[in-house]
C-alpha cells in the first residue's frame, strides 16, 4: 500500500496557512483521483481516505506531532511506500524537491515523525513556500498565502499531485529525475 500524508495543522484557524500546504496537496489529488471523503479515524489520530492501495491521511495531532499519527498509520497497515507531504521555508514559493531518507532541516512535523519511525525509505515532497531568511519560521508558516500568491499555489498543487500520480505508477527515481529540476 501507498500511504500518501500531508502534514498541516487541524482546524479552520489555520486552514489557508503556509503551514498547511501538505493538507492543500492530499487534498487536492484526493479530488482529482475520486477519493472517497476523508473521515476521522481516531486510532490514527487522523482523517482517512482510502482507495485502489492508496491511503491518503491528514494527521490531526498538530503538526509537531504528526509522528504520533503517523506510527500509529503504519503499524496498522502495510507500507509499500511512506510518502510525507511538507511546507518548506528554505525553497522558493512554487517549487518542489522530492527526497528520500534525509534529515529534517529543523522541520518539527518532519523531526517528529523521524523520532518516531526513524528515516529508512521515508520518501517526502517538499513544497516552497518562501519566505524571508531574516524572518522567524513561525512568523511565515502560519502566515496566510496573499491574493498574488494563490495561482501560484494552485499550480504547485497541481504539480504535486502529478508528482504523487508518478512516484506510484512510475517510482521514485524516474519522479525524482522529472520534478527535482
Amino acid at each position: 500500500m501507498n500511504i500518501i500524508i500531508g502534514l498541516g495543522n487541524p482546524g479552520t484557524k489555520y486552514r489557508d496557512t503556509r503551514h498547511n500546504i501538505g493538507f492543500m496537496a492530499i487534498d487536492k489529488y484526493a479530488e482529482e483521483n475520486n477519493f472517497p471523503e476523508f473521515k476521522l479515524q481516531k486510532k490514527f489520530k487522523a482523517e482517512i481516505s482510502e482507495k485502489d492501495e492508496v491511503l491518503l491521511a491528514k494527521p490531526q495531532t498538530f503538526m509537531n506531532e504528526s509522528g504520533k499519527s503517523v506510527r500509529e498509520i503504519i503499524k496498522n497497515k502495510s507500507t509499500d511506500n511512506l510518502i510525507i507531504i511538507h511546507d518548506d521555508i528554505d525553497l522558493p514559493l512554487g517549487k518542489i524537491k522530492i527526497i528520500r531518507e534525509r534529515g529534517s532541516a529543523g522541520h518539527k512535523g518532519v523531526e517528529s515523525i523521524v523520532e518516531r519511525i526513524g528515516n529508512d525509505g521515508l520518501i517526502r515532497i517538499r513544497v516552497g513556500i518562501g519566505g524571508p531568511k531574516e524572518v522567524k519560521a513561525m512568523k511565515v508558516v502560519l502566515k496566510n498565502f496573499s491574493a498574488k500568491d494563490k495561482q501560484a499555489i494552485d499550480e504547485i498543487l497541481n504539480r504535486v499531485s502529478g508528482a504523487i500520480n508518478l512516484l506510484i505508477t512510475e517510482g521514485l527515481e524516474k519522479t525524482m529525475n522529472e520534478y527535482n529540476k
